[in-house]
C-alpha cells in the first residue's frame, strides 16, 4: 500500500505513519518540516496556509492508495487539499471529531445523530463546525464511496500534545496529595492513539468508506482506574483523595480543562463524552487496549523527551493549579472514605 499522510509528524498522524511503516507500507508525509517524521518515510515540505502552500504536492506528482488528514483548523485547507489529490489517490481519510455532532447529542447516540452545519470553503471558525466542514470537503471532492470520516472521541497515548494525559501523569509523579474527582467507579470513553491508528488502516485494506464513531465503547476503563493506573506507572508516593464531584463544581473548578478526562456524571457533556454506541466501528474490527498499557507507554513514551509533553499552539494548557487543588483539598477535609492508596483493598 502506497500511504499519503498531510501532517504525520505529531500525535494522531505520526501514530498512522508508525502504523503504516509496521505493516511494510510506502509512506508520503507532506508536512511544514517543523518536527522530524518517523524514518522510513518520504517527506515533502509545504505550509497549508500559505497561498502557495500545496506547491510541492502539486509538482511532485506522486500516486497514493489512500490519503489521510488529521487538520483541524479551516475547512478550506481540506477542500484544496482533497481537489488538487483527486485522482491521485484511491480514498481520502479525514480524522473528524464527535464534536460535529449537534449539541446536545443523545445519550447511546450514533453516526445517524443530527450534525452541526458545515462550509467546506469556510475559513477557521469553531471546532465542530471546521471539523464538518472538513468532512463535506472531503467527501465532496472523492464522493461518498471514496472518503471516509473518522469521528474521533478522546484520544489518549504517546505523543499526545493536547495536555491531558501527560498532564494527569507529572502531576501524580510529583506526589502527595493528589485531588481525584469522583466517583471513582466513573465509565470513561477514549481511544489510544495506536489503536484508532490500526482500525483506520484497516480500513483503508477494506475500502470502508462513511462516517465511524471512533473511541472505545462506555466504561472501556473508569477514573479509577485511570489514575491508579497513573499511580502504578510513576511509581509515585501519591494518595488519591476521592471528592464528590459537587465540592469540586461549587469550588469553580472546570470539568474536562481544570481536570482532564473528567466530567461529572448525569449531565449533557458527559452523555456526550463518554456514552457514544460505537458498535458500527467494533463490528469493524476495532480492538482497545488495556488503559494500563496506554498509561505506562505514555509515561516511557514522556520521561523519554525529558517529562514535558508538548502543546499544540492551537490547545489551550490543561489542568489545575497546585494552589486550586490544595483549597479543594482542604475543603473536602479528607473524609473517610474519599482516599484510595495505593495498594489498598480498593485497587
Amino acid at each position: 500500500m502506497r500511504l499519503l499522510v498531510l501532517g504525520g509528524t505529531e500525535f494522531v498522524g505520526r501514530a498512522v505513519v508508525e502504523a503504516a511503516l509496521g505493516r511494510g507500507w510506502e509512506v508520503t508525509v507532506f508536512h511544514r518540516g517543523r518536527h522530524r517524521p518517523p524514518a522510513g518515510v518520504r517527506a515533502l515540505h509545504g505550509d497549508r496556509t500559505a497561498a502557495d502552500g500545496l506547491a510541492a504536492l502539486a509538482a511532485d506528482g506522486g500516486s497514493w492508495d489512500a490519503v489521510v488528514d488529521t487538520w483541524s483548523a479551516a475547512p478550506r485547507a481540506v477542500h484544496e487539499a482533497a481537489r488538487l489529490l483527486r485522482g491521485r489517490a484511491g480514498r481520502y481519510v479525514y480524522v473528524s471529531s464527535r464534536s460535529v455532532y449537534a449539541w446536545p447529542p443523545a445519550p447511546g447516540s450514533a453516526e445517524d445523530a443530527a450534525l452541526v452545519e458545515g462550509d467546506p470553503d469556510a475559513g477557521a471558525t469553531e471546532y465542530g463546525r471546521d471539523k464538518r466542514g472538513g468532512e463535506l470537503a472531503a467527501a465532496g471532492a472523492f464522493g461518498a464511496a471514496d472518503s471516509l470520516l473518522v469521528r474521533a472521541g478522546l484520544i489518549l497515548g504517546p505523543y499526545e500534545n493536547v495536555g491531558r494525559l501527560p498532564w494527569w501523569l507529572t502531576r501524580i509523579a510529583r506526589g502527595g496529595p493528589v485531588l481525584a474527582p469522583g466517583p471513582r467507579e466513573l465509565p470513561l470513553q477514549y481511544i489510544d492513539v495506536r489503536d484508532l491508528a490500526d482500525w483506520l488502516l484497516g480500513a483503508v485494506e477494506r475500502a470502508s468508506s462513511g462516517p465511524y464513531d471512533l473511541v472505545s465503547p462506555p466504561g472501556h476503563t473508569t477514573m479509577g482506574e485511570l489514575l491508579q493506573a497513573c499511580l502504578h506507572a510513576t511509581g509515585a508516593d501519591a494518595e488519591l483523595r476521592w471528592t464528590d464531584p459537587r465540592t469540586i463544581l461549587d469550588a469553580g473548578i472546570e470539568p474536562w480543562t481544570d481536570l482532564p478526562v473528567w466530567v461529572p456524571p448525569g449531565g449533557e457533556m458527559y452523555d456526550a463524552l463518554h456514552r457514544a454506541d460505537v458498535s458500527r466501528a467494533l463490528a469493524t474490527g476495532l480492538r482497545c487496549r488495556p488503559v494500563g498499557e496506554t498509561v505506562a507507554d505514555t509515561w516511557r513514551w514522556l520521561t523519554g523527551i525529558g517529562g514535558r509533553a508538548p502543546l499544540r499552539p492551537d490547545r489551550t494548557a490543561k489542568g489545575l493549579s497546585p494552589e486550586a487543588e490544595a483549597k479543594v483539598l482542604a475543603r473536602a477535609g479528607g473524609v473517610p472514605g474519599t482516599t484510595l492508596r495505593e495498594g489498598s483493598s480498593d485497587d
